[in-house]
């Protein structure tokens, strides 16, 4: 199975229903280790995002969506996840490149990339209680599923599961990154609204790739 354009677009319209249906959910994650509003950017960030891939021409290859999101996300959402998502899916773009479809080797390192854009820009590292603590694990379980020769969306099921295990497994942890490192110990108990949404967003791309 190999995923275009057409499923980029389905990923992200999944993905800004989802965001939709649990924004009320991330801001209340958000507030109680951040600003408060991460649901409300994210859904105003996806909203625009599914309105500027429905105006690309028909012939844009999946790299270019992806950079479309990206720019997109950058100039729509507030706060520290407009650059960091943007970046991420900036980076996945690279290596996709201008290929007409994304194969099964091309989604784990998409997934990767974004991975480190986001360590890049962020600075953190596995266990600081942020979206990589989804991420990280997302993409292991990605690669551990596409060496077993399994299909890209069992690769994106496989990753989706691990990123929302990943997202429940910084509950316990103290944030050492962002606004909610401020709280020091008061941050144990309380799940990563970065992380949650990491989940939100990969298992759209899952269950888009099981349909197409």
């Amino acid at each position: 199975m190999t995923l275009d354009t057409d499923w980029v677009k389905a990923w992200m319209t999944a993905a800004a229903a989802v965001i939709d249906e649990h924004k009320h959910e991330l801001n209340t994650l958000d507030r109680e280790i951040g600003d408060g509003d991460h649901g409300e950017n994210m859904d105003r960030g996806l909203r625009a995002v599914v309105v500027a891939l429905d105006k690309l021409p028909e012939d844009t290859a999946p790299g270019a969506a992806l950079r479309s999101i990206a720019m997109t996300l950058i100039s729509t959402v507030g706060g520290a996840s407009g650059p960091l998502y943007g970046t991420a899916f900036l980076k996945a773009a690279e290596p996709v490149g201008d290929a007409e479809s994304i194969d099964d080797p091309a989604i784990v390192a998409m997934l990767a990339a974004a991975r480190d854009g986001i360590v890049s820009r962020g600075k953190a590292e596995a266990g600081d209680k942020t979206m990589i603590d989804a991420w990280t694990p997302a993409v292991s379980a990605a690669a551990s599923a596409q060496e077993d020769g399994a299909s890209a969306a069992d690769i994106l099921r496989e990753a989706a599961d691990a990123a929302e295990a990943g997202a429940v497994a910084t509950e316990p942890l103290i944030a050492r990154k962002g606004r909610a490192s401020y709280l020091g110990e008061r941050s144990i108990g309380h799940r990563d609204p970065g992380a949650q949404s990491t989940a939100l967003i990969l298992r759209a791309a899952a269950e888009t790739a099981a349909d197409e």
